[in-house]
């Protein structure tokens, strides 16, 4: 027992009562039969005093309210799985001779359940997907642990490459940032395991941002550079783009104008023209001049610079309404370059909107942003 479940209600900025209130609402939602309205007030304050354990029943609701996973609502870290014994090599070669048969079609299963995690997550958030994100993980990495030779091997670790960046992206979003750590520690070693650079490069350029959100954003600079060198001619220019892009949004954070702006100036060189959205060679990678006009007012407004607000404005005539925790990021982005100039009510107008989009995802990274910039009001 642990009294974690305070600590993540506490970063959603949600009190015991709305929980209760969350709660009963899954419920409802999926006709699943819990405690009275009374009792739940008990239960939250019991589990959060560590006087009573979380079952099953209300681990796997307050999993997908929260977006966490066991060890980290329960405070522990989940035991590991039982080594298998020397003489299991019945269990073994089963293991081995099951990975043997992961075919292609199969790899592309996997994929396409990326690619529709993804879209949720885009849509929707990562919260409520902790459950299927962790089982799709696990799926891919029991695929490559028992695949032995090469020709298996590589596709499963590109598709659990990108699963596990996809992972340590909706972990960051919801403040489990140790989880996102690991996650990308994970995708950067399938990456390698497939000999993929473009995988490599993007896991190493979003882990940077990690290390930006908790305050190093020097070392994050070295590491997002870093992705652009071990990416090297084998990316694709919009690719290039988008890590160029990243290190500006990055360098903007570490105090480096000059840098910005000519990690800026790169990313608009190398981005293809046109208004595709979606890199065919990176499924992960979303960006055009829409996007760039975006990530390029970002930057300029934590420099403080008038242009931003010309270029956010921009950038939200032509968001995709299904970018949900994207628009939410830019209504943040402009909220910040009103409030360079002055505008606080304009300022005030775009937290608001922020705020109800962020709480729409739950995620605890944007609603972290929206209260700082809440204070300069």
């Amino acid at each position: 027992m642990s009294s974690e479940l305070r600590t993540v209600r506490n970063a959603r900025e949600w009190s015991q009562e709305r929980l209760v209130r969350e709660i009963e609402q899954y419920a409802r939602q999926h006709m699943i039969t819990i405690a009275s309205t009374a009792s739940l007030r008990v239960y939250i304050s019991e589990w959060e005093n560590g006087k009573r354990p979380i079952s099953e029943r209300y681990a796997k609701i307050l999993r997908a309210l929260l977006g966490v996973t066991d060890a980290e609502l329960y405070g522990r870290q989940i035991a590991p799985a039982e080594p298998i014994q020397t003489d299991g090599y019945d269990e073994l070669v089963t293991r081995i001779d099951a990975a043997r048969s992961v075919s292609l079609t199969m790899v592309k299963t996997f994929m396409d359940q990326t690619e529709l995690l993804r879209t949720v997550d885009r849509q929707m958030g990562a919260t409520s997907l902790v459950d299927q994100m962790t089982g799709h993980l696990s799926t891919l990495e029991d695929a490559l642990t028992f695949a032995v030779l090469p020709e298996t091997r590589q596709p499963v670790a590109r598709a659990l490459a990108g699963a596990a960046t996809l992972a340590a992206w909706q972990a960051l979003d919801v403040g489990a940032v140790e989880r996102a750590w690991r996650h990308y520690e994970l995708g950067k070693r399938a990456a390698k395991e497939a000999d993929e650079p473009m995988y490599l490069a993007h896991a190493t350029a979003e882990q940077a941002y990690v290390l930006c959100d908790a305050g190093r954003p020097a070392i994050a600079v070295e590491l997002v550079r870093d992705a652009q060198r071990v990416g090297g001619k084998m990316m694709s220019p919009r690719l290039q783009a988008w890590l160029y892009a990243a290190e500006a949004e990055i360098c903007a954070k570490a105090g480096m104008p000059a840098e910005c702006r000519r990690a800026l100036d790169e990313a608009v060189r190398l981005l293809p023209p046109g208004e595709e959205v979606r890199d065919p060679d990176m499924l992960s990678i979303f960006l055009n001049g829409g996007h760039l006009a975006r990530w390029r007012g970002n930057a300029l407004a934590l420099l403080g610079d008038d242009d931003a607000v010309g270029d956010l404005y921009v950038a939200l005539d032509s968001a995709d309404p299904t970018f949900v925790r994207a628009t939410a990021g830019l209504r943040c982005d402009l909220a910040q370059a009103h409030l360079a100039r002055g505008e606080y009510d304009q300022a005030h107008k775009h937290l608001r909107q922020a705020r109800l989009l962020a709480n729409r995802t739950g995620s605890v990274r944007h609603r972290r942003r929206i209260e700082q910039l809440t204070r300069r009001l």
